[in-house]
């Protein structure tokens, strides 16, 4: 076995594990440090609209041998307006001029094509209306509403309104973020970086799904146990869960990096950028969201639940026992004998496993089968 699948089991078994849920105030602050980043930077910079929420005119060149820099001044020269030039892979340019129409696009092009050397037909134009991008955007935000509708009606009907509301948070947690980044990096808002941000949202959802499922079958029958508070099984349960929400991440993040770093940075394709730009932050985000934000957020708010309150003073109050009586409370359920501690087996369960059930198949007075390590 690997060492990350060792790592896994081990995770899964409950015999390692990081406090998330416990650290929560560190991943809070940091949140919203980042959140405040994003929201300052949105502010101040704003977002840079593409041609198709502002109309414009889009030209495309053939190969030309002036630099990026040299058309983009004489674009802005002979229209008067902000060029936005980004080099082909077929070494043409593809420069995208915002607040012009059918009378002035005509004269720009042909100032283009005597600045550039080239002739005015080896240079094609498409005009761009700002109605169309409207439209776009409006759908967008339709659907936008719709899927959290949804997403927040079936999270309270599988699971509870709490994973519903915490998981509602997460995804607006993960727009914001976005959203922020591409204010501070200055990358054009097109209709391919709507279609990111909608498809983001899966899957910062699935990790959340697959941690809160972990954590419904971890908290069965949880206040017939004392061995375990809520904020610890869904720690368990979140743990039990890291290795396979890393591997899902990463495994997403690599094509979306070619896009970004290879497609995008060295072949400039644009369209690339718009995309996997918002792909990339997202899933990073949605990754974050879902192990350090959604899962101890449910925490905080079931420990409010007066039944988990009892429970927790009962756990706390059986540790305080075990240790004036000179035992360790947070032996593994056994003795060095391998007798039950408190009489029961099944009080320490793996994350993920129902709470108060046995590890596995017992033999005689509770022992645990197989080898004890």
């Amino acid at each position: 076995m690997s060492r990350l699948g060792s790592l896994g089991a081990r995770l899964y078994n409950g015999e390692v594990g990081y406090d998330f849920v416990g650290k929560r105030k560190i991943w809070y602050g940091l949140s919203i440090l980042i959140t405040i980043t994003a929201i300052v930077g949105l502010a101040v910079r704003g977002l840079v609209m593409g041609i198709e929420f502002e109309g414009g005119a889009v030209f495309t060149t053939s190969k030309t041998g002036v630099s990026v820099a040299q058309v983009q001044e004489d674009a802005e020269k002979a229209s008067g307006h902000e060029a936005i030039v980004q080099e082909l892979g077929n070494g043409g340019m593809r420069i995208q001029i915002s607040g012009l129409d059918t009378d002035t696009a005509t004269p720009v092009k042909d100032e283009l094509a005597k600045d550039l050397g080239i002739s005015a037909e080896d240079i094609t134009s498409e005009l761009v209306g700002p109605s169309w991008g409207e439209q776009i955007a409006n759908k967008a935000w339709t659907g936008l509403a719709i899927f959290m509708v949804l997403v927040v009606v079936y999270l309270a009907i599988a699971f509870e309104w709490r994973m519903a509301l915490a998981a509602l948070i997460a995804l607006v947690h993960d727009l914001t973020i976005t959203v922020g980044v591409y204010a501070l990096v200055g990358f054009e808002v097109t209709p391919g970086t709507v279609i990111g941000l909608l498809t983001i949202l899966g899957y910062s959802l699935y990790d959340t799904v697959v941690v809160f499922d972990g954590l419904k079958e971890g908290s069965k029958d949880i206040t017939k146990q004392t061995r375990w508070t809520y904020s610890e099984i869904a720690n368990r349960s979140l743990n039990g869960t890291l290795v396979r929400s890393i591997n899902t991440t990463v495994v997403a993040l690599l094509p979306v990096a070619g896009l970004l770093f290879i497609g995008g940075g060295v072949l400039g394709a644009g369209m690339l950028n718009d995309i996997s730009l918002s792909l990339f932050v997202g899933l990073a985000a949605g990754a974050y969201s879902s192990i350090f934000i959604a899962t101890p957020l449910v925490a905080d708010l079931k420990e409010g639940d007066p039944q988990m309150k009892a429970l927790k003073k009962r756990v706390l109050a059986k540790r305080a026992a075990a240790t004036a009586k000179g035992e360790n409370p947070d032996a593994d359920g056994y003795d060095a004998s391998g007798e039950p501690l408190d009489g029961s087996a099944g009080d320490a369960a793996p994350a993920g496993a129902v709470v108060g059930q046995p590890r596995g198949r017992s033999g005689g007075r509770g022992r645990p089968s197989g080898k004890r390590r």
